[in-house]
């Protein structure tokens, strides 16, 4: 799996960004990356996953999050089926100059400091910025920065939010040992429904494997086995909002043993693959499908 450094480059007679994706997603590339752009995304229609520094969970009927300048994410793109909609603004936090006196300069501010972490912002929230992101899509010069003030301002007085991540990841955490990361997270994504075997993992790092356990606890804050076990399960969530049965999705995703599958879907979800199920069929429209993770990188 790839880490980039994406260059922005803003709308032309613009100090910023403006994109509308209403293609098919097999137009996309949705590869995880970084810029020093903050970046708003709000996805009109459809569902797919949502993964913001160290955080991962899937989302259904659209999303509204804030990401802050160099935090790494994946498109939102990510898992996602058509039909797939969303407007991006980009934009440099420098271009927001105004006296530091005024309150709206310090709540603007505030939430851009929370930006860091990831912010996700609730249905409501997002149904009532969507005419004024439609509306950026045809407004031209200042009328245009406007907007984009009035857009950050009206999120800056929202309480209904949460925050993605409990801590800011640093972008420098992708350039370090960045080759042997990407082989071992590409190794999982292509393997992650057979038995992985570490010593083979360990191998592919060029390490022994007590150093290779240290070397991946030290680099992700996870072990290597609760690396995969996360990934599994999150994949799972997805199969099972596609009719899936519980035993079908534990052996298409890797688990061996649907009673150890169970234990590992409780312990990151926080419920039973039945509740899930019947959580999902119940609310197909608002259901928020969380699997968060401490970890990085997982596609």
């Amino acid at each position: 799996m790839k880490v980039t450094f994406e260059r922005v480059i803003p709308d032309e007679k613009s100090s910023f960004r403006s994109i509308h994706n209403n293609s098919p997603i097999s137009e996309f590339k949705w590869e995880y990356h970084y810029h020093p752009e903050i970046e708003l995304v709000c996805v009109i229609s459809g569902s797919g996953t949502r993964h913001v520094g160290y955080h991962k969970s899937n989302y259904t009927n659209g999303d509204l999050v804030l990401i802050g300048s160099n935090i790494p994410h994946s498109g939102f793109g990510l898992n996602s089926t058509d039909p797939h909609e969303e407007i991006v603004l980009q934009f440099k936090e420098d271009i927001l100059q105004f006296p530091e006196q005024e309150i709206e300069a310090r709540s603007i501010k505030n939430l851009l400091e929370l930006s860091k972490y990831g912010i996700q912002f609730h249905r409501k929230i997002k149904k009532l910025m969507l005419p004024k992101l439609k509306l950026m899509l045809e407004c031209e010069g200042y009328r245009r920065y406007l907007l984009l003030l009035e857009i950050l301002f009206e999120l800056s007085k929202s309480k209904d939010y949460q925050l993605l991540n409990n801590e800011i990841m640093p972008f420098t955490i992708i350039s370090k040992n960045k080759t042997r990361l990407e082989n071992i997270f590409t190794f999982v994504e292509r393997n992650y429904d057979k038995e992985i075997n570490i010593e083979e993992i360990a191998k592919l790092a060029n390490l022994t494997l007590p150093a290779f356990c240290n070397f991946f606890k030290k680099a992700t804050q996870i072990t290597f086995t609760e690396f995969v076990n996360r990934y599994r399960i999150n994949k799972a969530c997805l199969l099972m909002t596609q009719d899936k049965s519980i035993s079908e999705c534990s052996y298409s995703c890797g688990f061996n043993n649907v009673t150890y599958f169970n234990r590992m879907f409780k312990k990151y979800t926080e419920k039973t693959p039945s509740e899930f199920m019947k959580n999902f069929s119940h609310n197909k429209v608002n259901v928020d499908l969380k699997v968060e993770t401490k970890g990085i990188f997982l596609g």
